[in-house]
């Protein structure tokens, strides 16, 4: 048995790793495996190339990774980039790569852990900017919109199996992903992420960090559109 952390670099995904990785074999991937951090009190790690973009792999990843640790039980989804939002709305590259990391290869990696797992967990996460997307991020929050279904279905599909699905849905996360950015209301931390999943374990299905920001998003959905244009990421 053991632990994939899929985005080895990730804050949220280091911090999650650090409450279950006592005890456990541990497979860290990132695409540069030399800039992982060494994983707290793990029975042993191993650290392996992996490349979101290079959907033809996933499969191979996951099958390396049982190779070198044995069957995977915990799976942990945490790559992801944020991109630029001005830089997207004129560059259809960018806008493209946001759109592949953040939503095609989630989906091709979480049908490949799906179909591969027998059972254990995966833990997925979506986030608040795609519960209804904004003018200041509609690029990453579309993506974060599409994940959120596709998980959702996945759960479903899931659902009375021995595999469970955890689909996080933080607020503003403040770490290296948004340094320089001012914090918006119910901003949390990596580690605050990672203990409200740890709290959760038993108790498959989605997860609002911090539980309150389920009624600022109830709010959200009765905003107008022309005051909601306006809203600052």
């Amino acid at each position: 048995m053991s632990i994939l952390l899929l985005g080895a670099t990730s804050d949220i995904g280091t911090q999650l790793l650090d409450l279950l990785a006592p005890g456990e074999d541990v497979v860290l991937a990132a695409r540069n495996p030399e800039a992982i951090p060494e994983p707290k009190r793990a029975r042993s790690s191993h650290r392996i190339a992996f490349e979101a973009t290079d959907l033809a792999s996933h499969r191979q990843v996951v099958e390396e990774a049982e190779r070198l640790a044995g069957p995977i039980t915990t799976a942990i989804v945490a790559f992801g980039i944020l991109g630029d939002q001005t830089r997207a709305e004129s560059d259809e590259a960018h806008a493209v790569e946001i759109a592949t990391v953040d939503y095609t290869a989630q989906i091709s990696m979480l049908t490949v852990l799906a179909d591969t797992m027998i059972s254990g967990r995966i833990i997925a996460f979506s986030s608040i900017a795609g519960w209804r997307a904004r003018r200041a991020n509609y690029v990453y929050g579309s993506t974060k919109a599409g994940l959120d279904a596709f998980c959702q279905g996945l759960a479903d599909r899931l659902h009375g199996s021995e595999l469970e699905l955890y689909i996080a849905r933080p607020g503003f996360v403040i770490g290296s992903m948004t340094e320089g950015m001012s914090p918006a209301p119910l901003s949390v931390r990596p580690r605050d992420v990672a203990e409200a999943i740890v709290d959760r374990l038993g108790k498959p299905g989605t997860i609002w960090i911090p539980r309150r920001l389920a009624v600022l998003a109830a709010v959200m959905r009765v905003v107008p559109r022309p005051i909601w244009r306006h809203m600052p990421r």
